[in-house]
């Protein structure tokens, strides 16, 4: 059972060290120091009695499982903004510790608390995340070897990753097979083992996550972002309203409203940026495989006369939609219908 106190614990955390001050209820600071950013360190200074506050990072979820098993109330905080916790926008651990710890005893707005997915979603996600790192190597191999061909006057054809070391072959003149031959090699086992983690996620999706099937049934949503959307999620009960999710992607504008400026701000890049990133991509392929979709024909229609920034928005508009349509397709167990049946989705962007 988790134990209440009236003292607040702000930990600034580091890699390799942490700072740490502990307020009374009435603000008055009563403790503060250094302590190894170790289970055993942690455990050690987790027997103040206090609240625990810190921040979202690599480190949080092992130090919240940490708090928990030693019944320690705890927030895990997503205080993004280093301003808020250093105005003068000066970097001070001590300072931010302090700031972590009067927020929260505050109980400040700027201090919003994070859940950390199950154990079970988080090993499931890093499958798919594994995958992602070897295909952005695969991508800069490939890169590089169709920069030095270019260099030379020659073009490699266009290919799928498994192939595209054949067809580089064909075309490298002797001269650079010694310094690209072992990049080629490393690219045909890459392409190996990227198409193993394809299998690997299909079969989570089959054994483990089924609710990921029916997402895929909307046009440029795939097995990968299917699954991460509901890993991310975890829980679709978790948001009241469907288009909730925008904002908790940071697929939104960032808002200033200031007596009568109203700046037209970029998106707040708020929550996970690898399903950000994914949602965006699927705008883009609905967009390029044509109006053959309600939400498609929606960004098409404004894309036609857009500039280059006006169609950036557009597409993050249409990812926002996309998200708020797999949630509701999720959390209302409804069928996907190309042309009706958006609600939400349809939403003003």
């Amino acid at each position: 059972m988790t134990e209440h106190t009236t003292r607040t614990m702000g930990v600034d955390v580091g890699d390799r060290l942490s700072r740490y001050v502990v307020l009374e209820e009435s603000g008055a600071k009563v403790a503060e120091g250094t302590v190894a950013t170790t289970p055993a360190a942690m455990g050690r200074l987790f027997l103040e009695q206090a609240k625990v506050v810190f921040e979202v990072g690599a480190h949080s979820r092992w130090m919240s499982a940490l708090a928990r098993g030693m019944g320690r109330e705890f927030v895990v905080a997503q205080a993004r903004r280093l301003e808020r916790l250093s105005p003068s926008g000066k970097k001070n651990d001590r300072e931010d510790a302090h700031a972590l710890a009067e927020l929260s005893r505050t109980g400040s707005s700027h201090l919003r608390a994070v859940r950390h997915r199950g154990a079970k979603a988080q090993a499931d996600l890093a499958v798919v995340r594994a995958r992602d790192t070897l295909v952005r190597a695969s991508t800069q191999l490939i890169n590089h070897v169709r920069g030095v061909v270019k260099s030379v006057g020659l073009r490699v054809p266009s290919a799928r990753r498994e192939r595209f070391p054949a067809k580089a072959r064909q075309v490298l003149p002797p001269a650079l097979l010694p310094a690209l031959e072992p990049l080629l090699a490393q690219i045909e086992s890459l392409a190996g083992s990227i198409a193993a983690y394809d299998a690997a996620i299909e079969a989570l999706i089959e054994k483990d996550h089924p609710d990921a099937k029916p997402l895929q049934e909307v046009p440029g949503v795939g097995p990968i972002t299917a699954l991460t959307f509901v890993l991310t999620i975890e829980d679709p009960s978790r948001f009241r309203k469907s288009r909730d999710v925008g904002p908790y992607l940071g697929l939104v504008p960032r808002q200033w409203d200031s007596g009568t400026s109203r700046p037209e701000l970029p998106i707040s890049r708020a929550g996970d940026p690898f399903l950000r990133r994914l949602l965006v991509q699927c705008a883009h392929g609905m967009i390029r495989h044509g109006p053959a979709t309600a939400l498609g024909r929606w960004a098409i229609q404004r894309t036609e006369h857009s500039g280059t920034s006006q169609k950036k928005r557009i597409v993050v508009a249409l990812a926002r939609k996309i998200a708020v349509l797999l949630h509701r397709l999720w959390a209302r167990g409804e069928t996907y219908d190309r042309n009706h049946g958006l609600g939400d989705a349809s939403a003003t962007a």
